[in-house]
């Protein structure tokens, strides 16, 4: 079973970097040392300035505008080392209050917002015993994604901190461990999942053919506003039931709860696929589920950041406080990557990513991401979403979309994004709001 490796996968590599050359002229011992290092150790630097305004709904506040100046270092060391710095940097043009600062003060007000300094460092890679990275997490899922799925650290638009994940093999063990702010006391949780098939028939016999993995994630509340603890785990057990060259297919099963919370337990049966060919991937996956006493799987998801304060169709009562319907539900998820020059990177043409869980007591809650390249990778265009408690009162909707437009051989860009907020406020609210921007920003990525 290809395992759910984690949604940040080397974030920083995302960046638009030019391609490697694969054929190189044989040369001089000499030359060919220096041209090693020189292509082990490729940069970018990239500044990109916006004007950015945060637009609170009529009634709710007024708005406030920015000029935004985003500074980026890049330097990639090939496949164990990458380093991605740099943080948009607000500086007020209009609004806020009087005593509102020059330098927007909620980006920077805590020692979590500091972590937005590292957006990507990456030591290890798949195939070294140990790998860390550190940086934001968006689509992040932790192995079996049966607590942690397609979460995201930056959902709260004035908490900004830098998490990460360590990952660790040995013999037929597997574990991987995170953390949603490695400055601050919040979400934290690991998985170990032990290769039963290699312990039993040994290492030739179907490596990855039977899984069991335990998970336990734990909210301290701490870091990014005060909300209630939460404590959950997860056992699980996958079997692949058809492996060819470019195509997997496994089925699992699992069950969790809330240690110390009597009742409040959760089981799920599935099925999955993943299928690889030279210009495209897709993985699909199929889950029925029963949930108890509070307790369902993908507690820490897409909206989770806004849930601890509010759940939704709640007034100012938090996720883990909220005991949710008894019942059933039905979750699929689908991600497709395709390129038309088979460029075997994480750069594609085409990415879609797609999410949606319907539940027995009448609630829809629905995720995806669309991006494409056009124009020979000139034009890039992305869209996201996100619909929780769709059917239900109070149900809550995010949307955002980004463009950008390589011009002058790709040195000068210009970009424009626009998209919906919800801000955590004392009380435990959430205040809605927008933003827009449009910007020109200038790199060495081509």
């Amino acid at each position: 079973m290809r395992m759910t490796r984690s949604g940040a996968v080397w974030l920083w590599l995302l960046l638009p970097v030019a391609a490697w050359a694969e054929d190189v002229p044989r040369v001089p011992p000499v030359e060919e040392e220096r041209r090693t290092w020189d292509e082990a150790w490729r940069n970018l630097l990239r500044v990109e300035a916006t004007t950015l305004a945060f637009l609170p709904r009529v009634g709710v506040g007024s708005s406030e505008g920015f000029l935004q100046v985003e500074p980026t270092l890049i330097l990639d060391g090939g496949a164990e080392f990458g380093l991605n710095l740099g943080a948009p940097v607000r500086l007020r043009l209009w609004g806020g209050g009087g005593d509102a600062g020059f330098v927007r003060r909620e980006d920077w007000d805590s020692l979590s917002d500091w972590g937005q300094l590292v957006r990507g460092l990456k030591l290890g890679s798949d195939a070294a015993p140990v790998g860390v990275w550190l940086g934001a997490l968006e689509d992040y899922s932790l192995l079996s994604a049966h607590l942690v799925r397609r979460y995201s650290n930056r959902t709260n638009p004035d908490h900004h901190p830098a998490g990460g994940f360590l990952t660790g093999t040995a013999g037929p063990l597997y574990m991987e461990a995170f953390a949603s702010d490695v400055l601050g006391a919040r979400l934290m949780g690991a998985e170990v999942a032990l290769d039963v098939g290699r312990v039993l028939l040994g290492a030739a016999q179907s490596p990855g053919g039977y899984s069991l993995a335990v998970s336990a994630v734990h909210d301290w509340g701490r870091a990014g506003g005060r909300a209630p603890s939460v404590t959950l785990a997860h056992l699980d057990a996958t079997a692949v039931v058809l492996r060819r060259p470019g195509l997997e297919a496994h089925l699992l099963a699992g069950w969790g709860g809330r240690p110390g919370v009597g009742g409040a337990w959760g089981a799920v049966l599935g099925m999955g696929a993943d299928a690889v060919a030279s210009a495209w991937d897709v993985s699909v996956r199929l889950e029925a589920r029963r949930q108890q006493g509070g307790f369902r799987q993908g507690f820490f998801g897409p909206d989770y950041e806004l849930a601890r304060f509010q759940s939704v169709g709640t007034e100012g009562v938090p996720l883990a406080s909220v005991p949710l319907p008894d019942g059933s539900s039905l979750q699929a998820e689908a991600r497709v990557g395709w390129d038309a020059v088979d460029y075997r990177g994480l750069q594609r043409h085409l990415m879609v990513s797609l999410s949606a869980e319907a539940f027995s007591w009448g609630r829809l809650d629905a995720d995806g991401r669309v991006a494409v390249q056009l124009l020979e990778r000139s034009l890039e265009v992305a869209v996201k979403g996100l619909g929780v408690g769709l059917g239900q009162p109070g149900a809550r909707y995010l949307g955002a979309a980004e463009a950008r437009w390589r011009v002058m051989e790709g040195t000068l860009y210009a970009v424009a994004t626009g998209g919906t907020l919800l801000f955590p406020v004392g009380d435990g609210t959430l205040r809605p709001g927008a933003f827009a921007s449009v910007g020109l920003g200038v790199d060495n990525a081509r």
